[in-house]
């Protein structure tokens, strides 16, 4: 196995060029939280798959000749899966897309794309806030305008669901931090000792994943995280792993919060040589998932299904201009991602053919 995959590894740094390192959640990177878990009834939260628009409720809806605009927070696999699943639903409905922006994960950006898009008077606004407290601002004149305002992920400060806008979509935060903890349980049986590097900011989604994974892990027989070390950018990952295998080589894995952050961890095993440590995170990123394929350090990423996500938004902004409620939180499903499942669940997340070489390194 390591003769047959080293041709396809040298060629990673190709690959970088022409697809960006993170195909899952970078928004955590980016997003500060405005709410926490205490706050937050998740009792009434609802399932994605609950979301339904009946023939009836499509047929008015067709009827008002509607029109609906994506302020997006950047630009990645993940969003563009996303943006699709939203222009599906909204064509659907015969809701026309009027406008779809990226922001570069830069505030004043957004403030100008939204001030574009309040021009365009859409009734639907799909939305990513880069930092809701310079945005806000511009938020409100479009939904003054008329726009009903759907969220991916994290709320703004001082909105309030029902009145500013109609809901939040996001990933089922707790259930992935559970099962991550949960596959290290498949990998291991019993006694696995457990790296943790975590993220030591305040931030909605992944906060809520790290803190389900770590009580998870408590709850299973034998597993213990034997140390614990947290970071704020993702570059710092590398040297933290790299201090934790020196200080505890008998780790069988490191947890990491999310994808691009395990990159590092990968980088810093490989230097030492270590193949027996697994690591395991969340989102899909195609570096990862090509160690995953060659069986090497990765063990197991938990993805979101970014595609589901996209059209819930889009069914949740129709339904609100029949003026019909929708719940605070909407949770889409998520899939525990193993080497013999990625061709599978890529598909499923992205709706987009496999990357070439991870398709090649799936072969060997």
């Amino acid at each position: 196995m390591k003769e047959q995959g080293q041709p396809i590894w040298r060629n990673i740094r190709k690959l970088q060029k022409l697809i960006p390192i993170t195909a899952g959640l970078l928004i955590s990177f980016a997003m500060p939280a405005h709410a926490d878990e205490q706050n937050i009834d998740w009792q009434q939260a609802k399932q994605a798959k609950s979301i339904t628009i009946s023939r009836e409720q499509a047929q008015k809806i067709k009827q008002k000749s509607l029109t609906a605009a994506m302020a997006w927070h950047g630009a990645s696999p993940w969003i563009s899966a996303v943006s699709r699943g939203a222009s599906d639903t909204f064509e659907a409905l015969g809701i026309k897309v009027v406008a779809s922006t990226d922001a570069q994960f830069d505030p004043a950006k957004q403030v100008a794309d939204l001030e574009n898009i309040t021009a365009l008077k859409p009734n639907i606004l799909l939305s990513l806030s880069v930092d809701g407290t310079s945005t806000k601002q511009s938020y409100q004149k479009a939904i003054n305008a008329g726009a009903e305002l759907v969220l991916l992920s994290n709320p703004i400060p001082g909105f309030r669901h029902g009145k500013e806008y109609v809901g939040i979509v996001t990933d089922d935060m707790f259930g992935m931090g559970k099962a991550a903890a949960t596959s290290i349980q498949q990998a291991f049986g019993e006694n696995a000792k457990i790296g943790m590097i975590f993220h030591d900011a305040k931030y909605f989604i992944t906060n809520n994943r790290d803190s389900a994974f770590r009580k998870q892990v408590s709850t299973l027989a034998g597993h213990k995280i034997v140390v614990e070390k947290g970071f704020v950018k993702e570059h710092e990952t590398s040297a933290i792993a790299a201090a934790m295998i020196l200080q505890h080589p008998d780790l069988d894995v490191i947890y990491v919060s999310w994808d691009a952050a395990a990159e590092g961890v990968i980088e810093a095993l490989r230097s030492f040589g270590n193949r027996d440590i697994k690591v395991v995170t969340h989102d899909l990123g195609v570096n990862n998932l090509l160690d995953m394929a060659m069986q090497r350090n990765m063990l197991a990423t938990i993805s979101d299904r970014p595609y589901v996500i996209g059209a819930t938004m889009a069914k949740l902004g129709a339904l609100a201009t029949l003026d019909l409620p929708a719940p605070h939180f909407t949770l889409v499903p998520y899939d525990a991602v193993t080497k013999d499942s990625i061709a599978d669940i890529w598909q499923q997340a992205f709706k987009a053919p496999l990357p070439k070489m991870l398709d090649l390194a799936l072969k060997q």
